[in-house]
């Protein structure tokens, strides 16, 4: 097991964990970084994202669902997404999955993806809902659920002011609205993953926590990943 690859797994994790929505109880398990084998018993019992680890170490002929590229791969997006094959995504999906109820991932056999934006966009019932009836506790949902980038503008403490773009919509299509500034948390209990962040630093942001430092590069493609569902489900 890479031990990189299983600390960068829980930076991503641990929020919704903690929060209830997914992933076994004792989200704390998740914030030790000493205990690797630890986060590593926790991350198996993500149902969703585990099932996209392994069809992603598959597919790239890798040992170790939690190798470093591979999460990268599941939260980020990298060059391992580009060795998937869509039609064999959906395949393990609907033996995994089958009970799942909502979305629109049955019908996603030419865009599945094993990125964290399908399981938010398409695998969930919110995006569907949002379309249906314009909920705007599906918006927020979807806006809260996605990974998101954003751009330190001070820390206090346990806490950070970020800028960033939240998910809007028009009545026909999601769409990046303006910028805002928002709370983020980035340690919580003096635990944390990451370093203290500084105003300047660009953020991937999930849910109300601060994951990670990422680069430019890193930010255009969970920004180009996203575009892509959603003019997927504007011509749908």
């Amino acid at each position: 097991m890479s031990e990189q690859g299983a600390l960068l797994f829980a930076r991503y994790a641990y929020p919704p964990n903690e929060l209830g929505y997914c992933g076994p109880p004792d989200a704390s398990a998740l914030l030790r970084a000493d205990a690797t084998a630890g986060i590593e018993g926790q991350a198996r019992q993500f149902e969703g994202a585990w099932c996209y680890l392994e069809f992603l170490a598959e597919s790239a002929g890798l040992p170790d669902p939690l190798d470093e590229r591979v999460v990268e791969a599941y939260w980020i997006g990298n060059d391992l997404l580009d060795k998937t094959d869509p039609a064999a995504l959906l395949d393990r999906m609907l033996d995994r999955f089958r009970g799942q109820l909502g979305g629109t991932w049955r019908e996603a056999a030419d865009r599945a993806l094993a990125h964290h934006s399908f399981q938010v966009f398409d695998v969930y019932p919110w995006a569907r809902m949002l379309r249906a009836a314009g909920n705007p506790t599906a918006l927020s949902v979807l806006d809260q659920c996605r990974i998101r980038t954003g751009v330190v503008l001070a820390v206090d403490g346990e806490s950070a002011a970020v800028e960033s773009r939240p998910l809007t919509w028009d009545g026909h299509a999601m769409l990046p609205g303006p910028p805002r500034r928002e709370a983020a948390r980035w340690s919580t209990g003096g635990r944390s993953l990451i370093a203290r962040p500084r105003p300047g630093d660009r953020v991937a942001l999930h849910w109300d926590w601060v994951c990670d430092v990422i680069t430019e590069e890193q930010a255009a493609r969970v920004e180009a990943l996203e575009a892509r569902h959603h003019r997927a489900h504007h011509r749908a």
